[in-house]
């Protein structure tokens, strides 16, 4: 299983010359190049305004306060991460609907089928509704992993209308009592307004079959992207109001830092965290093992 201190390697590796700087220079601010921080924060994708921030708190540090300067750098880095308590799975009465929406490429099949394997390994009984109609490896992709991690799975033709599958996934899920439907759609092009129609329409039919539904519509991230994701995610936000984001590819991004962007600008919640290819490697997100393992600092975090 991947740590958090694994994952964000890449991210780490372009602060880790300017925090050697910064925190080797015990009390003295001499030579200290608070500068050569904040740019490497930028270059992470920390969004600047929040960068200089930071810095300008980390610099009153060093006028008289002797504390560790590396842990009072993660804290401000975990507070503006922080977000409701980890997200629980838990067995209902009717079936939890959870709409997952991205783009191709950004991981979202395969995260479907991770988030089902979450659920079951914590007592849930889940189904994966394969809505993926437009791409003609979608649903195959699905049940290769659906069947790999021994969840039940309903799709469709590729062709068919997604929202007509994605209403008899809901409706097998209600006949089966699932506690968990998982809706993984097409990778909708946030460029194109056809498509988000489409999504719309696929959210529409799951609250005809169950009043309420979708309850959670969460969206995937390629964090390789780094602030190009957070324009993705706005023009979802728009069309159909999020829930709650899941960061996919961690272990290969140099861009962590688009994560504060999230956080301050979309105001949604970053739910799960993808730090390896495993079944096992979609962990809770965890503010804390995030700033510390962008620090190299270890914590007592999920997923290490």
């Amino acid at each position: 299983m991947v740590t958090w201190i694994n994952a964000l390697s890449k991210t780490r590796n372009r602060l880790q010359d300017a925090l050697r700087r910064v925190f080797s220079r015990g009390d003295s601010p001499e030579g200290v190049s608070f500068e050569e921080l904040e740019e490497s924060l930028i270059q992470a994708d920390v969004p600047p305004r929040m960068s200089a921030g930071l810095i300008q708190d980390l610099e009153k540090s060093y006028k008289g306060l002797r504390v560790d300067r590396r842990d009072m750098l993660r804290k401000m880095l975990a507070d503006r991460l922080q977000g409701p308590s980890p997200f629980k799975w838990e067995k209902r009465s009717e079936p939890l609907v959870i709409l997952v929406v991205g783009v191709n490429g950004s991981g979202k099949t395969t995260t479907c089928a991770k988030l089902a394997h979450l659920a079951e390994k914590e007592g849930a009984s889940a189904l994966l509704g394969a809505a993926d109609t437009f791409r003609a490896a979608g649903s195959d992709q699905l049940k290769l992993w659906a069947d790999r991690l021994g969840c039940d799975v309903v799709g469709g033709k590729q062709g068919a209308d997604a929202a007509a599958v994605a209403f008899d996934a809901l409706d097998a899920a209600v006949a089966r009592s699932k506690d968990v439907l998982i809706v993984d759609t097409a990778g909708r092009m946030h460029t194109r307004e056809p498509l988000m129609r489409e999504l719309q329409k696929t959210r529409s039919a799951l609250g005809k079959r169950l009043p309420g539904a979708p309850h959670e519509t969460w969206i995937v991230l390629d964090a390789t992207l780094g602030q190009n994701a957070v324009l993705q995610a706005s023009v979802f936000h728009e069309a159909v109001p999020l829930t709650g984001v899941i960061v996919a590819k961690l272990d290969g991004s140099a861009k962590a830092g688009f994560l504060f962007s999230i956080a301050r600008d979309l105001g949604v919640p970053i739910r799960f965290a993808g730090l390896g290819e495993g079944p096992d490697d979609l962990v809770p997100f965890d503010a804390d093992a995030f700033a510390g393992a962008l620090l190299n600092v270890e914590t007592n975090g999920a997923g290490g």
